[in-house]
Parts: C-alpha cells; sequence; structure tokens
C-alpha cells in the first residue's frame, strides 16, 4: 500500500471509520512490529506493538498528515519503546524461579543450538550501538527515506546518514571478526 493510500486511511480512521482503522492497522503492522524488534527485542514486542497502536488511534484525530503515516508511527513506536525501557530501567526485574542461573545456562545452550542465518543477522544487528542500529533498520530494513528516518529518530539528515554509513562499516568488520573466529 503507498503512502497515499495510508493517509486517506489514516485521516478517515481519524474520522471515525472503523474500517479504515482496521485497514491502517493491517497495512502498516508487519512493518511496526519490525522496528519495534528491532529497537527492544522480541520480548515485550507484541505488546509494545498494540501499545503503539493504541497511542496512535488515540492520536488519529489529530493527525494532520504533515509527515508519512509510517514515519509518524514509527515515531510514535519509538517514544514506545523509549518509555517502556524508563519504565522497566527503574524497576529491575525478578526472577521468578528458584534457580535462575540454571535456566539461564539452559536457554544458552539451547539458543545455540538452533542458531541460524535469521539469529546470526540479529546478533550482528545487536552489537550496533542503539542509535546506529535504530537508522540501519529504518532506512536498510524498513526502507523509510533518510529524510523520514531523520524525522523518526529526531535528528538531521546527515546524522542519520553518517550512523548508517557507521553501521555498515561495522557490520562489515563484525561478519569478517565472525568468519576468521569459524
Amino acid at each position: 500500500m503507498d503512502d497515499s493510500d495510508l493517509l486517506a486511511l489514516a485521516f478517515a480512521a481519524g474520522r471515525g471509520d472503523h474500517d479504515a482503522v482496521t485497514g491502517l492497522i493491517r497495512a502498516t503492522q508487519r512493518q511496526v512490529h519490525r522496528f519495534v524488534v528491532s529497537l527492544n527485542g522480541l520480548d515485550d514486542a507484541e505488546d509494545l506493538t498494540q501499545e503503539t497502536f493504541l497511542r496512535a488511534m488515540r492520536a488519529l484525530p489529530a493527525f494532520a498528515g504533515r509527515s508519512s503515516v509510517r514515519t509518524w508511527l514509527f515515531a510514535i513506536a519509538r517514544r514506545t519503546v523509549a518509555d517502556h525501557l524508563r519504565h522497566l530501567y527503574r524497576r529491575p526485574p525478578q526472577a521468578a524461579v528458584p534457580d535462575w542461573v540454571a535456566v539461564a545456562e539452559s536457554a544458552g545452550r539451547h539458543a545455540r543450538i538452533r542458531f541460524d542465518d535469521h539469529h546470526a543477522l540479529v546478533d550482528l544487528l545487536d552489537r550496533l550501538p542503539p542509535d546506529r542500529r535504530e537508522a540501519f533498520v529504518v532506512t536498510q530494513v524498513l526502507g523509510l527515506s533518510y529524510a523520514e528516518a531523520a524525522e523518526v529518530c529526531g535528528c538531521p539528515v546527515g546524522t542519520i546518514r553518517s550512523r548508517v554509513a557507521r553501521a555498515r562499516e561495522d557490520l562489515i568488520a563484525a561478519l569478517g571478526q565472525d568468519r576468521a573466529a569459524g
């Protein structure tokens, strides 16, 4: 679905059209979910994606269309994840199992057994500094332009270009190190 179709859905949804709300969510949910996963990992991704859309639906009546719908949603998702992380850091989680060390070690062994290309890519992306990972995923995975990415990330276009270039360099170096390590 192109930007003009999404814009029409967003305006209709903002006026209370329930079918437009459904269409807008269906058209953008995968990309928003992927973006949330890139920022926070798989933990809580479903909940954070849902929270993003709840916030977006509350804000739809005020949506003026000054940016693309995807850019607007990614900005909301970014703030949703940031709020979630702030909440987590204020309240560290407590282990719900008596022997958390054994559970963590067994999960680590199990994860290595099922390691595949997808996990290798996620691992490489996780090694990037958060600002570079965000810029790389938004432009190279989700396909936003540098201008849209700058709007989502809240920084100048030149900063996005720099972060993406450095992320590429970091990924190439990390891949080379992994291959050299065997």
